[in-house]
Parts: structure tokens; sequence; C-alpha cells
């Protein structure tokens, strides 16, 4: 009878080493005015370690969106009649004004990160972490700063609310925020495994070399007439001219921060007739070299 009791608890908060803040009304009016926040804004936050028999139900949901990062143990999220199983690493953001219940597993219970945000920004960036306009867990690579981020929101409020404090805390909740939506963008080598974008990072890594086309289409195991076509679907541009945008916009530093002849600059980046590069360079960027350096070395 006691295990059954035990199996059967349900706690919405008050676990050991729990962490957790909500704004109170006042604050949250000044937040909706001020133009620096409004768009986005947290109304809670906190950080439930080990949290044992965490079970939350809102029959009619929540007017925030809820976001759930879940560090080490599991968990499920109950929503639309679906269920979402929660790992370590993983996260999903609950829609607002959607019922739902989410629990921690009873044998290996969670430990999670959870904000409730709003704002007039909060739509759109919760639909990109959707799929197909449906809720989405995603797997992410963990990663430190992100946690410092999460615990430097977290101590400037525990030290104030004023306006300033505000400011940046909310700040640095889009960035907290925007470190799990965009990880895939942020981490491109790692989440870019087509062959296109497997090949700019080849073409970047080989700047200084001369590549043809069919070096390029070998490297990645196809052909030069299937190569292409991909390559321009993806990026609108043929390889060879890809690659040599890359080459004049690299120049473009090395015109800025050096001191080397157009010569030495050419040479570097692969080019043999330095006449061909300052034509080239003319073409895509719309003024010689020469005059790109004056007119940026006087900036």
């Amino acid at each position: 009878m006691n295990n059954i009791t035990q199996i059967n608890k349900k706690i919405k908060e008050g676990f050991i080493g729990q962490r957790m803040i909500v704004l109170p009304p006042n604050v949250k009016r000044s937040i909706v005015n001020n133009p620096l926040i409004k768009n986005l804004y947290l109304t809670a936050i906190g950080y439930y370690p080990k949290a044992i028999y965490h079970d939350r139900e809102r029959k009619t949901g929540s007017n925030q969106y809820i976001l759930l990062y879940c560090v080490d143990g599991e968990g499920d999220v109950y929503l639309n009649d679906e269920v979402y199983n929660l790992k370590p690493n993983t996260f999903i953001i609950i829609p607002k004004n959607v019922g739902h219940r989410y629990k921690s597993a009873n044998v290996n219970p969670w430990s999670i990160y959870w904000v409730h945000f709003s704002g007039l920004t909060a739509d759109a960036l919760y639909e990109r972490s959707t799929e197909q306009d449906a809720p989405c867990v995603h797997a992410i690579p963990y990663d430190e700063s992100r946690i410092k981020l999460f615990d430097q929101v977290y101590a400037i409020l525990e030290h104030s609310f004023h306006e300033k404090e505000m400011e940046i805390t909310n700040l640095y909740l889009q960035h907290f925020i925007a470190s799990l939506v965009y990880y895939k963008q942020l981490n491109p080598v790692t989440y870019d495994t087509d062959s296109v974008s497997i090949s700019i990072a080849y073409m970047k890594k080989n700047i200084q070399k001369k590549l043809l086309i069919e070096d390029l289409a070998s490297q990645r195991g196809i052909s030069v007439s299937h190569y292409s076509r991909l390559f321009h679907q993806k990026t609108g541009s043929s390889p060879i001219n890809y690659f040599n945008l890359l080459k004049i916009q690299a120049s473009c530093q090395h015109l800025y921060f050096t001191d080397r002849s157009i010569k030495e600059i050419a040479t570097t980046l692969g080019f043999d007739d330095q006449y061909y590069f300052s034509r080239l360079f003319s073409k895509l960027i719309g003024m010689s070299p020469l005059k790109y350096r004056k007119i940026h070395k006087t900036r």
C-alpha cells in the first residue's frame, strides 16, 4: 500500500536544491512598457535537480510559453495527445494556451532548467522550435557556457528587479533561448552534413589552393554534373564562382588588415595572375583592390 502511495505521489515544486523565481505583477507591467525587452521577456525561471515525483498539469495551458531543458535523468511531456520524452541534453518548448502535463520519471528523475517567457516576438521564436508546426524534442550538445548564462540571469534576478537589471537579464534570456533553438545554425560544421555544405567547408579550409570543379566533385565522390546541380540548387551559384567569391572576401581582409601588395595577396589566395585577380575583385566588389584599400584604410 505504501509503495502505491509513493508511485502516485505528485509534487509541483519544493525539491531539494531547487531554484525558482516568479516575477511580481508590477515588474511584469514595467517590462511590457520597456522598448528594449518587451519583445521577449521571462515571467518565471527555475532549476529543479533530481526532481523525483515532479508532476505538473495545466488543463487549459499557460498564457506563456514554457521551455523545459533536461540535463540529467528523464521525464515525459503530454501535449496534444502526444507523449514527448525528455532525456539528458534535450529540450522542448510547450506552446501557450494549450493543455499539457509534464512529469519526471520515478526511477531516474530529471534535472531541468525551465523558463516561462512571453513578448511580442515569442510566437515567432516558438515557431522556430517546431517541426511542421508541431512541438518537437530537440537533442543538443551540452555547453557549459549555456549553464553559466542561465546562472548569471538567475543571480541578477536574485539581486534586483530594477529596470536595468531586468533589461540585462532579458537580453541574456534571448541569448540563452537562442543557444537552444538555433543550435544547428550555431554549429554549422556539425549539423550541415549535406554534400554542398561539406564542400563549402572544404573550400574555406583550402582557400589558398587552385581547385577545379573536378577536384571538388571528386572530394565528395560524385559526378561533376550532379555536383554542379546540387551546388546550384543550394547556393544559386556555380561551385567555382562561389569559391572565387570566398577568395575575394578573404582578400578584403588582407587589404584591410595587412600592408601586403596586391600581387602578394593574389598569390596567397592561389591566383597566378594579379591582373586577373584585380579584374575579378572589381567585378565582385564594384571597385579595384587599391581603391578598396584606400577607402577602408582611411576610414
